[in-house]
């Protein structure tokens, strides 16, 4: 059963798709800058249906940020009672 799994990937690599003989490549060229310009994150399917797109969800985090700013004054005064 294991032979035909490897012979039947081994059939799905095409002959053009020969990476021997490529020269030049260089292993994670653009990865400092695609980590610099990117921050991608997976909603849970619940949370994407309120957010049609991300201009919602940066509204609703912005919006979060706002009241988490305004609460941190209040709690630093009332633990000083």
């Amino acid at each position: 059963m294991k032979k035909e799994v490897e012979n039947e990937m081994e059939d799905e690599l095409r002959s053009e798709y020969d990476f021997a003989q490529m020269q030049g490549g260089v292993r994670g060229k653009y990865v400092e800058r695609y980590r610099s310009r990117t921050n991608l994150v997976l909603l849970d399917p619940d949370v994407a249906q309120a957010f049609p797109n991300d201009a919602a969800v940066n509204e609703a985090l912005r919006l979060l940020m706002q009241i988490a700013q305004r609460q941190q004054p209040n709690t630093a005064v009332q633990g000083t009672e």
